[in-house]
């Protein structure tokens, strides 16, 4: 304690430990609106799957060497015979996954309560970018263990880019570092998911918590009625809501764990630029976009494609109802629940098509647009 003490007199010496220790008990002590809930986690998970990211990203980096000659075997190398390396792979590999669903849990929380309108439409694009900068951390660490999926989702990928007009040659060639998948392209994407994206992330990240807790947990109100939550009628940040958190974060780890034994992520062959694998896709949280480009032209496709990212980042300057709840927004309301059931239509038949699968007992061949045809009896 003597310790603590002369450590907190050494800073208040240097620092405004006064207005720091007021800010933090200000925000420990804050009341949160009483329909705050076990939804409200989602957040916090986010972040917690950051953490974790970044934990076993540090810990995979020990041992991964980012070349086509070693990339393959430096991850076979942790996941066969370095101590715990398959735990800290599979950790990382279903984190990626993990942390994007709850974005998007977080995100869908969000705008069915219509906590994305006034005064936080700051926090509301923050937070599509987050999610964007998310789908980015995807892409770029699918190449990494350089096997023949992530080789040949990764061209996929690079292609659709080029095909944007003016600006899409430019940006592919930048992505590859020249005309095709390559070491250069490998050495690139690892430099983007080590060293680049992480500071914006973070960066992100610390003003999007700044701006919520500041700004507080949404009401229900309608726009300019919200009052502050009652610390009598309203749920303590601490220790009520930080022990539900907490308690989340033990039960989802200990679920992260179980999913990493039952079901390892698999390395697969080492990529090889001469031999393409028959019906290639990309990641689930890419079907829907994949799957939508197959029924328009190539151009037609992507104006389509970039619709909804651009809607979901103007949304709170276009929803101008001042009603939160979700039954007196019907219109926005329909359109979200809309949204999402095309996305998972759209990436269900993008995850069948090129395939047989048996429907109620009956062998049937989707095609490449995800439609199924019977198949002739011989």
């Amino acid at each position: 304690m003597k310790l603590l003490r002369i450590v907190d007199e050494w800073l208040a010496e240097r620092l405004p430990m006064n207005d720091v220790k007021g800010f933090i008990r200000a925000q420990a002590s804050k009341a949160l609106p009483p329909h705050t809930s076990w939804f409200h986690t989602f957040g916090s998970l986010s972040l917690f799957l950051v953490v974790s990211q970044i934990v076993t990203g540090i810990l995979l980096m020990v041992y991964y060497r980012a070349t086509p000659e070693t990339a393959f075997e430096s991850v076979r190398y942790i996941t066969a015979k370095a101590d715990f390396g398959w735990l800290i792979r599979g950790l990382h590999a279903w984190g990626a996954t993990l942390m994007l669903l709850m974005v998007l849990l977080h995100m869908m929380r969000t705008f069915f309560m219509g906590a994305f309108k006034k005064p936080r439409e700051g926090t509301w694009v923050i937070g599509v970018f987050l999610f964007g900068l998310t789908l980015t951390f995807g892409f770029t660490g699918y190449l990494l263990p350089w096997n023949q999926l992530s080789y040949w989702a990764t061209t996929i990928g690079t292609e659709m880019t080029g095909s944007i007009p003016i600006v899409g040659a430019p940006i592919k060639h930048l992505l590859l570092g020249g005309d095709a998948v390559s070491g250069e392209t490998l050495a690139r994407f690892y430099v983007m998911h080590v060293a680049v994206l992480p500071w914006i992330l973070m960066m992100l990240v610390t003003v999007h918590l700044v701006l919520m807790r500041v700004q507080g947990l949404a009401t229900l109100d309608p726009v300019g009625q919200e009052s502050p939550a009652d610390q009598k009628a309203g749920i303590p940040f601490f220790p009520h809501h930080v022990l539900k958190e907490l308690m989340v974060f033990s039960v989802f780890l200990g679920a992260m764990i179980t999913l990493v034994i039952l079901w390892p992520t698999e390395l697969g062959e080492k990529a090889n630029p001469l031999e393409t694998p028959a019906a290639i896709k990309p990641e689930w949280y890419f079907l829907p976009t994949y799957q939508l480009l197959k029924f328009f032209p190539k151009l037609l496709g992507l104006v389509i494609a970039f619709v909804p990212p651009l809607v979901l980042l103007v949304w709170p300057f276009l929803d101008r109802t001042p009603q939160r709840r979700l039954r007196r927004r019907p219109v926005s309301g329909t359109i979200g629940v809309v949204a999402l059931i095309l996305a998972v239509v759209l990436g269900l038949m993008g995850a069948l098509a090129e395939q047989e699968v048996t429907i109620f007992g009956k062998k049937v061949h989707v095609d490449h647009y995800g439609i199924p045809h019977s198949i002739p009896r011989p």
